[in-house]
């Protein structure tokens, strides 16, 4: 016979055993939960702005709050929305043969670019970006300032996102109506009037150039009153326009 005592531990190391095998089953359950939760989140953010124009930027919003916590008059942004077909060809081209000119043809990271920066890396050089249109885009639709690798892992699952559901024209769109041209001003729409006194349509070679030309540091170089090393840079994109093709290398997009 078995005694009450036997029966009942018996049944205390079952619940054990039943708990135990519970408790990986719940965590498994979470992790899907939250990585489920998470591509919804993502697909929520990125697949309605296929159609839908963003009225502001993530890095617009750090500006404002940048400005806050260093106890500075938020400033008013300089920004207006400029659809594809109001902005000059140029200025697209501009855009990719200074940013970008595989952009056309890779799928949101531009693996060229990557081995070469590694390589410099590896010879002494400085580890320097090789950020496409599409990371950018990205970033600065989405995310904040900075070189994290938190940042960094979430930039490459939006630009995936981003190239997978966004034709690459409206990328290119989204890209020139939210990148930074000077200080306090956002998207070619604003800097079109702002520095040149005309709509975005209108902007010819020399103009679209120029304004390629800053994008590496807006808030350092200067369409207004550009350095000999702006002017330098401008005068090589005009060049890569050229060999590019001119605006039929855009057709593709």
């Amino acid at each position: 016979m078995v005694g009450p005592a036997a029966v009942s531990a018996h049944c205390t190391m079952s619940g054990t055993k039943k708990r135990s095998r519970s408790i990986p089953r719940t965590i498994l359950t979470w992790l899907g939960l939250s990585a489920g939760s998470f591509v919804l989140l993502s697909l929520l953010l990125v697949l309605p702005l296929r159609w839908l124009d963003p009225s502001t930027s993530a890095f617009m919003v750090w500006h404002r709050v940048d400005a806050r916590l260093e106890g500075r008059q938020p400033p008013a942004l300089f920004h207006e929305w400029a659809d594809w077909d109001a902005i000059a060809p140029d200025v697209a081209l501009a855009v990719v043969a200074a940013e970008d000119q595989r952009f056309p043809e890779h799928q949101g990271f531009d693996l060229v670019q990557i081995r070469k920066a590694l390589a410099r890396h590896e010879n002494g050089g400085r580890l320097r970006g090789a950020s496409t249109i599409s990371q950018q885009t990205a970033k600065n639709l989405y995310l904040w300032p900075g070189r994290d690798w938190v940042r960094k892992a979430l930039e490459a699952w939006l630009t995936v996102l981003i190239e997978a559901s966004w034709p690459k024209q409206r990328i290119l769109e989204v890209y020139l109506n939210i990148v930074q041209f000077g200080p306090d001003t956002y998207g070619v729409g604003a800097a079109s009037w702002r520095f040149f006194d005309r709509p975005p349509i209108a902007l010819e070679v020399p103009q679209a150039a120029l304004l390629a030309a800053v994008l590496p540091n807006p808030d350092v170089y200067d369409v207004e009153r550009p350095s000999a090393k702006v002017r330098a840079r401008q005068a090589w994109i005009e060049r890569q326009m050229r060999q590019l093709g001119g605006t039929a290398y855009l057709r593709g997009l």
